[in-house]
C-alpha cells in the first residue's frame, strides 16, 4: 500500500544564499571589458597585416622611422630616375624598373628571392629592361647603415654582390645582423680592401646619397617598400611575379 505523508512533514530548510552588492561586480566587469577590448585590438590588427601583408609600410612617429608625409600613391606613370647606383642591363632597354627598398625590409627579402631572378632572367639579361635599385632605408639605424655599406661596396664596384649578400644574411630588423661590425665583415668576405670600406663606413661618406634617394622616393609617391617603378608605374609591395611580368610586356607592346 502507498505510505502516507504526515501532514505536519516539513521540508528541510535550505542555507540562505549569499548576498552580493552590485557594486561588488564592477571591478570584475571592467577587467573583463579590458581584456575583451584588447583581444580585439590583437584581432583587428592581425587580419589588417593578412590583407595588406606585402610591403612594410611606413608609420608615424615610431623611432627610427620618418614622419608618413602623407603622400598618396601615384595612379598612373611618374617621373622617377634612375639614380646613381650601378644599373643592370642595356641602358637603351625600353623599359627601366626601379625599385625602392630597404636591406632589413623582410618582404623586399621576398622580392629579391622571387622577383628578382624571373626579371633578370627573362628581361634584363635579354636587352628588355635596365633595373636599378634605390634606397628607402627606414626600418631603422641598421637600415641606414647596411645602405651605407653597399654604397662603400659600391665605391669599389660591388654593389651588387653586397646588395645579394645583404638580402641573404637578412636576420630580423635592428637584432645586430647588421650591426657595423658586421657590415665590415661582409666586405671582408666578399674580398673588398677592407682599410678603404672601414674609412668609408666610419666616416658615413654616403649618407647624402642615401638621404637623397629616400627624399625622392617619398616624392614620388613611395610610402612603403619594396616600392617598384615600371616605366614610372608604381606596383607597391612583393607583388608576385605575374604582375611584373603583365606590366612589362603592356610597356614593351606599347
Amino acid at each position: 500500500m502507498p505510505r502516507k505523508v504526515s501532514r505536519n512533514f516539513k521540508f528541510p530548510a535550505l542555507p540562505p544564499l549569499p548576498r552580493f552588492s552590485s557594486k561588488s561586480y564592477i571591478p570584475v566587469l571592467v577587467v573583463l571589458l579590458i581584456i575583451a577590448s584588447f583581444l580585439i585590438g590583437v584581432l583587428i590588427t592581425k587580419v589588417q597585416y593578412l590583407e595588406g601583408g606585402t610591403s612594410t609600410t611606413v608609420q608615424t612617429g615610431q623611432e627610427g622611422q620618418p614622419a608618413d608625409s602623407g603622400t598618396q600613391a601615384p595612379t598612373g606613370p611618374v617621373d622617377v630616375s634612375v639614380g646613381h647606383l650601378p644599373v643592370r642591363g642595356d641602358e637603351n632597354a625600353k623599359v627601366t624598373v626601379i625599385e625602392f627598398a630597404d636591406f632589413q625590409c623582410p618582404f623586399c627579402k621576398q622580392w629579391f628571392e622571387e622577383v628578382g631572378p624571373n626579371l633578370i632572367k627573362d628581361y634584363v639579361d635579354t636587352g628588355k629592361v635596365k633595373f636599378a635599385y634605390r634606397h628607402y632605408a627606414f626600418l631603422g639605424q641598421e637600415s641606414t647603415d647596411a645602405a651605407l655599406a653597399s654604397e662603400c661596396a659600391n665605391e669599389q664596384e660591388k654593389f651588387w654582390e653586397y646588395h645579394d649578400y645583404l638580402f641573404n644574411n637578412q636576420k630580423g630588423e635592428n637584432q645586430g645582423a647588421f650591426s657595423v661590425e658586421n657590415l665590415k665583415q661582409f666586405a671582408a668576405t666578399l674580398g673588398l680592401n677592407t682599410g678603404q670600406f672601414n674609412t668609408c663606413m666610419d666616416s658615413k661618406k654616403y649618407a647624402d646619397n642615401v638621404t637623397k634617394d629616400q627624399e625622392e622616393g617619398t616624392k614620388a609617391g613611395v610610402n612603403g617598400t619594396p616600392a617598384t617603378f615600371v616605366n614610372g608605374l608604381l606596383i607597391s609591395g612583393a607583388a608576385p611575379y605575374s604582375t611584373f611580368k603583365e606590366t612589362i610586356e603592356q610597356e614593351l607592346n606599347k
